[in-house]
């Protein structure tokens, strides 16, 4: 029985890395076939009435570890120089403002219909305005430059500026001056403790002679990570401090103190740990979306009473992403529809006190949501990729004429 589940698992986790490779080929992202192939192995195991333990737990942990290390790749993506500021700027315009102005839509909503209190409605919303990284950033390869790069800076600060406004609305059982002071203290605690950190993890990284050097820097930030989180800190923001630092050694260079941490060796040290980050990423993604496929139910991804609520909140979304790309001077037709919601989605949904659930959003809507917006994406990828074809096709159409001679 052990043998069997080590190879069932080893050929999953290939064909996940089969999904990744075609990916460019189909422009279907592989979060979709992670999903169906999940939920084909849950119809398998039902029809051939085998008995497996409760997987859910699972979520939680590698939704956690997933949450780690995607805002740590993304960061580490991110560029801060001043060729990159008006780009930056509408990433982070656009991440935080449609979070807040889509949260209190959603949850104006919500207390309309279910007279629910407003703080609860708005902890149950913010799950619905996180544009997902680990969805977005992969499946936008085939874009343009400029615009695969606005997908990476929105999606990454999306991810940590809703899981902020999450736990500060979860926290807080009422919101005033009180509130906002000891979140800014907080705030600061943790930009200091990041400040530290950040500086002892690169020394550590440049000078651990071991051959193994990587793994334990990426424990020590799991470490760091969770014990913030068991004091109530900010502990996205030392995910993302570090991956800016790791990732803008260059732009760092004028700063005399950052000479001591040697930034030429280090930068060599950052590649390869990059690496190895993008793929520990990549093996947590592909095994948190094959659990979720797995615990997904037919009944949930066929339910009528909560797939007009999907229609719906689907629609708000692009509604005013529509709008906040206008505004932006953005291209609408390529990104409208490149606002997937994914695994951070899930992980806050589960995050909330089952006291501070409401009915209307359960794991069958968020199901759903995931499920339109994801497909939304591929199809307008596949009509973009469908487009680019006949230039290609005309571009060559004059090498064929030409004879070995070059006449």
């Amino acid at each position: 029985m052990t043998s069997a589940i080590i190879i069932i698992f080893c050929s999953l986790l290939l064909i996940a890395y089969i999904f990744d490779l075609t990916f460019s080929k189909t422009s279907i992202p592989s979060v979709i076939l992670l999903l169906g192939l999940g939920f084909f192995m849950k119809q398998i195991v039902l029809f051939m009435e085998i008995s497996l333990p409760d997987f859910s737990g699972v979520l939680s942990i590698t939704g956690s570890l997933g949450l780690i290390l995607i805002v740590l790749e993304g960061s580490l993506e991110l560029e801060l120089n001043r060729s990159k500021f008006s780009l930056i700027k509408k990433s982070f315009i656009g991440a935080l403002l449609s979070m807040f102005v889509l949260a209190f839509i959603l949850a104006g909503i919500f207390h309309f219909f279910g007279n629910y209190s407003f703080r609860d409605c708005l902890t149950n919303a913010i799950p619905f305005c996180v544009v997902s990284s680990a969805i977005a950033i992969p499946s936008v390869k085939n874009l343009r430059p400029y615009e695969k790069e606005f997908i990476i800076y929105e999606s990454s600060l999306s991810d940590i500026f809703s899981v902020l406004f999450f736990n500060f609305v979860a926290q807080n059982s009422s919101i005033g001056l009180h509130s906002f002071g000891n979140f800014g203290g907080q705030l600061l605690i943790m930009v200091a403790v990041s400040f530290v950190a950040t500086i002892a993890l690169s020394y550590l990284l440049n000078n651990i002679e071991h051959q193994i050097k990587f793994v334990p820097i990426i424990l020590l930030v799991i470490l760091i990570y969770q014990i913030s989180v068991l004091y109530h800190l900010p502990s996205l923001i030392f995910v993302m401090i570090l991956g800016l630092f790791l990732g803008n050694l260059n732009e760092l260079q004028h700063f005399k103190w950052i000479e001591k941490l040697r930034p030429k060796e280090l930068d060599k040290e950052v590649q390869r740990f990059k690496g190895l980050t993008i793929e520990a990423a990549f093996l947590i993604r592909a095994i948190f979306f094959l659990f979720f496929g797995y615990t997904m139910e037919t009944a949930e991804i066929l339910n009528t009473t909560t797939l007009i609520w999907a229609v719906g909140i689907a629609s708000i979304i692009y509604i005013f992403r529509d709008i906040q790309l206008r505004l932006s001077k953005l291209p609408v037709k390529s990104l409208l529809f490149v606002s997937p919601r994914g695994l951070i989605t899930i992980l806050l949904f589960l995050s909330i006190e089952p006291l501070r659930r409401i009915p209307e959003v359960n794991k069958a809507l968020i199901t759903q949501v995931i499920l339109l917006t994801t497909l939304a994406m591929m199809v307008s990828l596949i009509v973009a990729r469908k487009k680019k074809m006949p230039e290609t096709v005309v571009k060559d159409k004059p090498l064929a004429k030409v004879s070995p001679d070059g006449i």
